[in-house]
């Protein structure tokens, strides 16, 4: 246990379940204070019953910007600080690019992005006054490979590295770090009726959805209970990475995607090059 001149203090959306709990106990465990967030507060008694004064149990759709603002502040003021704030709450869209509504898609990214948005906005702020922090959030492998009925989901987590790397050069003269953790396949909630969406489907694609979930149920999965050290590690270094892979499957996947788009992109060159025109002053 640390004792609380060195603890960390943490604010973790999705905190409910899957990884969001799992962290949230881990660095209770290990002493560090947290402010945990969930769409129903019930669920987080338990968190509140067990380690009293070191948690903060909020209510936060992550979607309403109020809200997240209100959390974000209250939560900094019950602690003093926030060290951490670690956005968690995300959810995916299963189904293909056709079969997915509109209304769908957007409802999905109000939370995987534009909640996540108003978390770091309600956040940046207080980050800058007290001198620093470290904006963390959690990512996916899928964030730079891309699989068939989650294109959706995957399209969010682009977007997600998109923003997260341009805000760690905006915010790097501030003492704001920035990291992404890019999980891979885990044995979590994730994609339950819990925690996910099924689109609507279509008849033309179902014998295709069969064979892409049926290789996703024998797909070997990580332990999630596994992961709150290498989480530490990333928080406690003085220089944290801007993206961590969590699990051994990743770096595999993501090299071989790279080494073919580098290979395409260089296949056709001369091609692309032949576009450029005249240089023009």
């Amino acid at each position: 246990m640390k004792n609380e001149l060195n603890s960390k203090t943490w604010f973790i959306t999705g905190a409910s379940r899957g990884f969001g709990r799992i962290w949230a106990e881990a660095a209770l465990e290990r002493g560090d204070r947290v402010a945990t967030t969930a769409r129903n507060v019930n669920s987080l008694s338990a968190l509140k019953e067990k380690y009293g004064k070191n948690v903060i149990t909020l209510e936060l759709d992550v979607t309403k910007r109020e809200q997240a603002k209100t959390a974000i502040n209250e939560a900094h003021a019950y602690f003093g600080r926030l060290d951490i704030v670690l956005n968690n709450a995300g959810y995916p869209l299963l189904g293909t690019i056709e079969e997915a509504s509109t209304d769908d898609v957007k409802a999905m990214y109000e939370t995987n992005i534009f909640g996540t948005l108003n978390v770091i906005k309600a956040a940046l702020p207080l980050l800058r006054k007290q001198g620093g922090g470290h904006i963390v959030g959690t990512s996916s492998n899928v964030g730079h490979i891309t699989f068939p009925v989650i294109g959706y989901y995957c399209s969010s987590k682009w977007a997600f590295e998109a923003i997260h790397e341009a805000l760690a050069m905006e915010v790097k003269d501030f003492d704001i770090k920035v990291t992404m953790i890019e999980p891979g396949a885990y044995a979590t909630e994730f994609g339950g009726p819990e925690s996910g969406k099924m689109a609507e489907g279509m008849e033309i694609y179902s014998a295709f959805k069969t064979q892409f979930f049926e290789q996703l149920k024998n797909m070997e999965k990580g332990d999630p209970n596994a992961t709150p050290q290498a989480l530490f590690q990333v928080v406690d270094a003085e220089n944290p990475p801007l993206r961590f892979h969590l699990g051994s499957h990743n770096l595999p996947l993501v090299r071989a995607a790279y080494e073919e788009r580098l290979a395409l992109w260089e296949k056709w060159d001369a091609v692309s090059s032949s576009a450029q025109g005249a240089v023009l002053q």
